[in-house]
């Protein structure tokens, strides 16, 4: 870099590494024959009926901008969705954004609440764009490390220890890379450490859907004083098939949105018109699409876990989302180098766990959003690699 350029930017842009996720799918994308298990989306194509829905958005003429907050029509089925799931009500007059994707409601709600110097409680590991919009923020994150030893439970306790003196708690369950979720009275314990210390809750809630085992996701929102100090994200892309369409949402009090939307229509204006008119279409209509997806992620998952087991690499069991994350320190390499060689050795793409923070070292994401076929092939290619590590230790 040059000195001209490392003048001119900030210093916050040069502490943040790039994504670690998305350099491995660049260097994926000049190799043949390469399965990737790197890049968390969905296999599937998006339902003909949502496409439809934003086809005849286009002919209808519907390419202006909307409201900053989105559509009313959108809004207001969000709201019923997340009451009808979760007993929650939000005005969509006033309490709902329509954002460009999760992601941007990730950084409207930490830039919206965190400024320089404020400390926020952040689980580990977590997805690669929590601790970077922490930074560009000017906030400081507080980890609090999770474990595959009790295949990545938040302790409460932990949680708590780390929220002295902090503003605000980051929680992304279900969790990516880790495929955990957060069990009822973990639930219900960090909303009372939430309420006892006055935090700030910012709840992505984008996997919401993709749940496989025990009771059916209910949002943060849902709990005890939560309502009113909880930030609620959520979207499209990975439970209707929609990643490319960039639509997602934020919902939290009148008063907060107030605040976040000021920074929505000045970076953005509003979500595009056509992919939220697509949204309302898989809202009202995607039940049975989505259903069709979950179980076919469950069938998946079921591959990888007997899969990894039978070639001896740890791996808990995700409950939600749609990823495995093995412990690969038995092969002796770091997790960088396992997923690098086994890009280059045998074109299967995962991503390293430290991408993930620390929590994550020594571990690599799989993604099992593929077809089985795909699924079964990198599998094998994967044992094969392991297997040579073997024979060369020997």
């Amino acid at each position: 870099m040059s000195d001209f350029a490392k003048r001119a930017l900030a210093d916050r842009v040069h502490a943040v590494p790039p994504s670690g996720i998305r350099r491995f799918f660049d260097i994926a994308a000049t190799m043949s024959d390469v399965i990737s298990l790197g890049v968390g989306e969905p296999d599937f194509d998006t339902p003909p009926h949502i496409i439809e829905a934003a086809v005849a958005s286009l002919r209808a003429g519907r390419t202006h901008y909307t409201s900053n907050l989105g559509t009313i029509e959108l809004r207001r089925a969000i709201a019923a969705k997340i009451q009808e799931r979760s007993g929650v009500s939000y005005d969509p007059e006033s309490e709902i954004i329509v954002t460009v994707g999760a992601s941007e409601a990730v950084d409207l709600a930490v830039r919206g609440t965190i400024g320089a110097g404020d400390r926020i409680v952040l689980p580990e590991p977590s997805y690669v764009a929590y601790l970077p919009a922490v930074v560009f923020a000017g906030g400081t994150a507080v980890p609090v490390p999770t474990s595959a030893s009790d295949n990545w439970r938040l302790h409460a306790e932990a949680v708590d220890a780390a929220a002295a003196g902090a503003k605000a708690l980051f929680l992304g369950y279900p969790a990516n890379p880790t495929g955990a979720t957060l069990d009822e009275p973990t639930r219900e314990a960090l909303a009372k450490i939430a309420v006892a210390r006055d935090l700030v809750v910012i709840s992505d809630e984008i996997y919401d859907r993709l749940v496989y085992e025990g009771p059916a996701h209910r949002a943060m929102s849902a709990y005890p004083g939560m309502r009113e100090r909880t930030i609620l994200i959520g979207g499209f892309s990975k439970s209707y098939a929609m990643t490319g369409w960039r639509v997602g949402f934020l919902c939290a009090p009148k008063e907060i949105v107030a605040g976040l939307v000021k920074i929505h229509q000045y970076a953005i204006m509003s979500a595009p018109t056509i992919a939220q008119d697509a949204a309302l279409e898989a809202l009202t209509n995607g039940e049975p699409a989505l259903e069709e997806m979950r179980a076919a992620y469950a069938r998946r998952r079921t591959i990888v876990l007997d899969g990894l087991a039978a070639l001896n690499l740890p791996t808990g069991a995700p409950q939600g989302a749609f990823y495995a994350f093995p412990d690969i320190r038995s092969t002796g390499l770091t997790d960088e180098v396992f997923a690098e060689r086994l890009l280059t050795e045998e074109r299967v793409a995962v991503i390293p766990g430290s991408s993930f923070g620390a929590s994550g070292v020594g571990h690599v994401r799989i993604c099992y959003a593929v077809s089985e076929e795909k699924l079964r092939e990198a599998l094998v290619r994967i044992g094969r690699f392991v297997a040579s590590l073997k024979e060369a230790a020997v």
